[in-house]
């Protein structure tokens, strides 16, 4: 069995590892999270154009421009946009385009996923069970909340202030109350439980995006610092260290091809938590060979630094997704 991305899947992650390489992530994530959300929209409009968000609307769904469900090219997609850093409710928007797909074409797919599918428009998205806090919804065109009684509403009203987060780029406030209600009822239900799972899976793929790009950037410095006459990186507690990260991840990356194929609950959060603790351990890892260096903000290697922390947390802690997995039946 080749357990491997087919050559077509591998060419896309190439060509989104391109288009991102040649922009200016790093000023896009300082600039989002001052507030200033121009470049980053310009790269989602970029990422957009490579067909990234339609991966997730079926062709089927009306004249949205749907290209999917592709659960797992879309998930090699956010690896690379974790491996960039890329800033914004990208997660979200396709949790909201998979939850508009799923109620179908009589619900309110048609007024909203053709642009979202575009990147004319941005979503951000709150579930019950999934947290508190919208994220980045100063910057999504809509925000949408799915209650616990199964309502799902458009927010009509601006959110408050920006919460402090870990990570500066990850701007969280509470969504306003109230709001337009676009559907309701058990289809509401089972269609928010579709799209917490793509979430859970997208996010453990920004995971392990963020921890490869940790890596890398730790071996590079690795290479470079001298202690004692001889590189850091030739001394064999420092090749352990990084050895046991590499595997780290690369334990993580068969069980997220799994989760996307699957979709199954149980593989999903059994992929979110090896992606989340990988990444973390990354960042303890680059952190720790990096040293004071490793604190400073002007150090591109910060932005990665920060978002470890928060996207193990995000859609599923690792104490929630070790619940889900232990309430999977084996298979």
């Amino acid at each position: 069995m080749r357990f491997l991305p087919t050559d077509e899947q591998s060419d896309f992650a190439r060509t989104l590892r391109s288009l991102l390489g040649s922009a200016d992530v790093p000023a896009a994530v300082r600039a989002w999270a001052g507030g200033g959300h121009g470049p980053g929209r310009a790269l989602w409009a970029r990422l957009a154009a490579t067909g990234l968000f339609a991966l997730a609307v079926p062709e089927s769904c009306g004249d949205a421009g749907g290209l999917g469900p592709l659960p797992l090219e879309l998930a090699l997609g956010f690896v690379e946009l974790g491996r960039a850093g890329v800033p914004g409710p990208a997660v979200e928007t396709a949790a909201v385009s998979v939850l508009l797909s799923e109620l179908g074409d009589e619900g309110p797919a048609k007024r909203f996923l053709a642009g979202l599918v575009t990147g004319e428009a941005s979503a951000t998205l709150t579930l019950p069970g999934g947290g508190p806090y919208a994220l980045d919804a100063d910057a999504a065109t809509y925000c949408f909340t799915v209650s616990a009684s199964g309502e799902l509403r458009l927010a009509d009203a601006a959110p408050g202030p920006p919460l402090a987060s870990l990570d500066p780029a990850r701007r969280l406030s509470v969504p306003s109350g109230g709001g337009e209600v676009l559907a309701a009822g058990p289809a509401v239900a089972a269609a928010a439980e579709a799209a917490g799972r793509w979430a859970r899976l997208l996010t453990a793929a920004q995971c392990l995006g963020v921890g490869e790009a940790l890596l890398e950037r730790t071996v590079e410095y690795a290479k470079q610092r001298t202690q004692f006459g001889a590189p850091i990186g030739s001394f064999q507690a420092v090749k352990h260290r990084l050895a046991d990260t590499l595997l780290g991840l690369e334990f993580a990356r068969p069980l997220l091809w799994a989760a996307a194929l699957t979709l199954a609950p149980g593989d999903v959060a059994a992929a979110k938590l090896a992606a989340g603790e990988a990444s973390y351990a990354a960042a303890r890892t680059a952190l720790q060979l990096h040293g004071a260096v490793g604190y400073t903000e002007e150090l591109d290697l910060s932005l990665w630094l920060r978002k470890a922390r928060p996207l193990r947390d995000a859609w599923g802690t690792p104490a929630q997704c070790r619940a889900q997995v232990l309430r999977s039946p084996v298979r």
